[in-house]
C-alpha cells in the first residue's frame, strides 16, 4: 500500500500546519513605509491572524514584504530579500509570499517575469487587495489604529501621500502619484489613538511636510495642524521630518519657537548649492535663497537643531562643484546631515543626462562629505559637555542606556549613552548632565527623571 506522505513531505506539511495563520511583516525603506505596515498589522489582527514583525527566519506559514523601490541600494536589498524568501518557500519553510508597497507598485511587469515564485505583488495603494487575497475584510474604521513596531513611546505620523514637486532626480511621483493630505481631523483622530497607547513623540513624515494642506484647503496649512497636534494630552514631542526649503511656511517656524512641545528640530533636505545643478534637479531654489532661509531659521530658533541630506555624483557635478559643496556645508555646520550619491533612475528628467561621474568618484565625494561633518558634529557635540539636556530613553544596550534629546530623531541622529542605572526606565523623560563627546555620541550622568 502506498503512503499518502513521503517522509520530507509529511515533515514539510507538520511545519506548515503548526505555523498556519502565522504572518511575517518584513518592511524595508523609509519610515513612512513602518507606517504602512503597522496600518497592515491593525487589519490582519482585527481578522484574527497571528501576525509578528520581521520574525526570525522560517517562523511564519506566510510572509509580506513590504518593499522600497527609490534608489538602486534600497532596489538592491528588497531584490535581495524577496529572494531568500523564495529560497525559503521553495525549501517548504514557509507556504505564501506576497510582495507590497514601492518596489512592486514601480516593477510590478518586470517582478512577475522575473520572480515569479512569488505568489502575487501589490502596489503602494492595495491594502483592501492584499487583505482580500487573504481572505481578510478590509476594516476602513481601523485605518487610524497603529500596531506599533516602534518602541513603544514613539511613533511615526504620515500626514500626506505623494509629491507635487517632481525633482528630476526623484522616482516618488511615479510611485507615489500627486501629493494627498489628510484631513487635520483625522490626522487628530489618529494621534490622540497614539496617546492612548502610551506614545510620547510624534514624528511627521510624509514625502513633503510643507506642502501640507494645499490640495484641500488651499493653503499650506502645516501650522495649523502644529497648533492642534500640541494641545493633545500625552504628547510631549512633536518633530518633524522630511520638508522642503523652496515656499517653506514661515508661520512653521513661528509654531516651532513658541510651542514647547513641538521640537526645537527640523529635517529639510537641500540636496546641492550650487545653482547650476539645483536648476537641473528642478529643485526650485537658488544658493543665495537656501542660506536667506538658513540664515532666518537660526534667527528665529537660535537653538534649531537643523538636519539636511544632499546628492554627490549629480550628471555633470564637477569637482569645482563639489568644492563649491564642501565648503558651504564647512561654513554652515550642520547639526546633521546625510549624503547619498546619485542613483541614475529611469523615467525621471534626469534619465535623460548621462551619468557622467564614476561610480568612484561619487563614493569619494560622499567619503569626503561625511568626513567633513564629522569634524563639525564632534565640535558641536564637545559645546554641549556640562550642559543639562532632557532626554527620552529609546533602550537598554549593554552597559548603557541609549537616549535622544529634542535634537535628535530616532536611528538616524546622535545618541546619548548613559550608565545601566536601575532607576532608569526605557520611554521615560530624564535630565541629564553631558560628560563627554564623541562624533556622533555624546555621554551623561543621570540627574533626575522628569516624571
Amino acid at each position: 500500500m502506498r503512503l499518502l506522505f513521503s517522509q520530507t513531505e509529511y515533515i514539510t506539511f507538520l511545519k506548515k500546519s503548526l505555523k498556519k495563520d502565522k504572518i511575517n511583516i518584513i518592511t524595508l525603506g523609509c519610515s513612512k513605509n513602518i507606517v504602512d505596515s503597522e496600518i497592515l498589522i491593525t487589519q490582519l489582527k482585527a481578522n484574527n491572524f497571528e501576525v509578528k514583525y520581521e520574525l526570525a527566519k522560517n517562523d511564519a506559514d506566510i510572509v509580506i514584504i513590504n518593499t522600497c523601490g527609490f534608489i538602486d541600494k534600497a532596489k538592491e536589498e528588497s531584490v535581495n530579500t524577496i529572494l531568500q524568501s523564495v529560497e525559503d518557500k521553495k525549501q517548504g519553510l514557509i507556504n505564501k509570499l506576497y510582495v507590497i508597497g514601492c518596489l512592486s507598485e514601480r516593477y510590478k511587469d518586470e517582478l512577475e517575469k522575473e520572480i515569479p515564485e512569488v505568489d502575487k505583488y501589490f502596489g503602494v495603494n492595495q491594502l483592501p487587495d492584499i487583505l482580500k487575497e487573504l481572505n481578510a475584510d478590509y476594516k476602513k474604521e481601523l485605518l487610524k489604529e497603529h500596531s506599533l513596531i516602534t518602541p513603544s513611546h514613539y511613533a511615526y505620523l504620515k500626514i500626506s501621500e505623494g509629491c507635487n514637486n517632481n525633482c528630476s532626480f526623484c522616482a516618488i511621483p511615479l510611485i507615489k502619484g500627486r501629493h494627498k493630505s489628510k484631513p487635520i481631523e483625522d490626522i487628530i483622530e489618529e494621534a490622540k489613538l497614539l496617546s492612548k497607547k502610551g506614545v510620547k513623540e510624534i514624528i511627521l513624515v510624509a514625502q513633503d511636510l510643507t506642502y501640507y494642506g494645499l490640495d484641500i484647503y488651499k493653503k499650506r496649512n502645516l501650522a495649523c495642524l502644529l497648533e492642534n497636534l500640541s494641545e493633545i494630552n500625552g504628547i510631549e514631542w512633536i518633530r518633524l521630518q522630511y520638508t522642503y526649503p523652496d515656499n517653506f511656511p514661515v508661520d512653521v517656524l513661528k509654531m516651532i519657537k513658541e510651542k514647547k512641545k513641538i521640537c526645537k528640530y527640523l529635517d529639510v533636505s537641500f540636496q546641492h548649492i550650487n545653482d547650476k545643478i539645483l536648476k537641473s534637479m528642478k529643485r526650485k531654489i537658488t544658493k543665495k535663497q537656501i542660506t536667506e532661509f538658513i540664515d532666518k531659521a537660526r534667527k528665529e530658533i537660535p537653538d534649531l537643531s537643523l538636519r539636511t541630506s544632499f546628492i554627490v555624483g549629480y550628471p555633470d557635478e564637477t569637482e569645482k562643484d563639489f568644492q563649491e559643496l564642501s565648503d558651504f556645508v564647512k561654513h554652515t555646520k550642520f547639526d546633521r546631515l546625510g549624503v547619498f550619491t546619485y542613483s541614475h533612475e529611469e523615467n525621471t528628467p534626469a534619465y535623460k543626462l548621462q551619468d557622467n561621474v564614476s561610480e568612484k568618484i561619487k563614493q569619494e565625494r560622499e567619503k569626503k562629505l561625511m568626513s567633513i561633518q564629522q569634524k563639525i558634529s564632534l565640535e558641536l557635540n564637545k559645546n554641549k559637555i556640562g550642559k543639562t539636556l532632557k532626554v527620552i530613553i529609546d533602550r537598554l544596550d549593554g552597559n548603557y542606556f541609549i537616549g535622544r534629546t529634542e535634537f535628535d530623531s530616532p536611528e538616524i541622529d546622535n545618541q546619548i549613552l548613559i550608565k545601566k542605572d536601575n532607576n532608569i526606565k526605557t520611554g521615560k523623560f530624564y535630565q541629564v548632565r553631558i560628560t563627554k563627546a564623541d562624533y556622533y555620541d555624546l555621554y551623561a550622568d543621570l540627574i533626575q527623571k522628569f516624571r
